[in-house]
């Protein structure tokens, strides 16, 4: 695994950078955060890289910091996400506001990274919470843990049905808390039920 690079920037390119190091000539695509942070032609910088190999291709990823290397390397775990798409998330958000979009389940925000729709970025709020170790928003009721579980699946069926993470808690917070755990199916009809209303 190449992990970083330092080099002679020999050209600037939309997508990414030609690094010469001592010599050899390497192809770095980058996101376009990373691009505007290039120094000029001719000056030396240290790019952290992520080596991607394919059966066709072995491609080289630069970023101007471990934080964005890190959390493209996790974004590549995503079902449905790319190296492509991994880009385009970090040329529109920092791994900072981006970590802050998913703790707030903000789809809108998600949205605006290109070729992300809703149901995308709900599939990112659920599958990244655990891997970028998100802290959970109080938006589960109480109850025991077979119960809360059971609320998480239903606010995760809210989600993908294209409510906002509002509504789904909105929702969550009117379902009735009788002692006994009712099955998800049955916790989902009542929360669509209150949604409807």
């Amino acid at each position: 695994m190449i992990a970083g690079l330092r080099g002679v920037v020999r050209e600037v390119l939309a997508d990414g950078v030609v690094l010469d190091v001592h010599g050899v000539f390497y192809r770095v695509f980058m996101p376009a955060s990373a691009v505007a942070w290039l120094p000029a032609v001719g000056d030396e910088v240290l790019a952290h890289t992520h080596l991607h190999v394919r059966e066709d291709a072995m491609t080289l990823y630069g970023f101007a910091a471990a934080d964005q290397r890190d959390l493209f390397e996790v974004l590549l775990g995503v079902g449905g996400i790319g190296p492509k798409g991994a880009l385009a998330v970090l040329s529109v958000y920092s791994p900072e506001a981006f970590r802050k979009a998913l703790v707030t389940e903000d789809l809108d925000a998600l949205t605006l990274v290109p070729g992300v729709g809703k149901k995308m970025a709900a599939r990112m709020i659920l599958e990244l919470r655990e891997k970028l170790a998100l802290p959970e928003l109080d938006v589960i009721p109480g109850g025991n843990g077979t119960r809360r579980s059971a609320l998480g699946e239903v606010r995760g069926a809210l989600i993908n049905l294209g409510y906002t993470a509002a509504e789904a808690r909105t929702a969550l917070q009117h379902l009735p808390d009788d002692g006994d755990t009712q099955p998800v199916e049955e916790l989902l009809k009542r929360a669509l039920k209150d949604l409807a209303t």
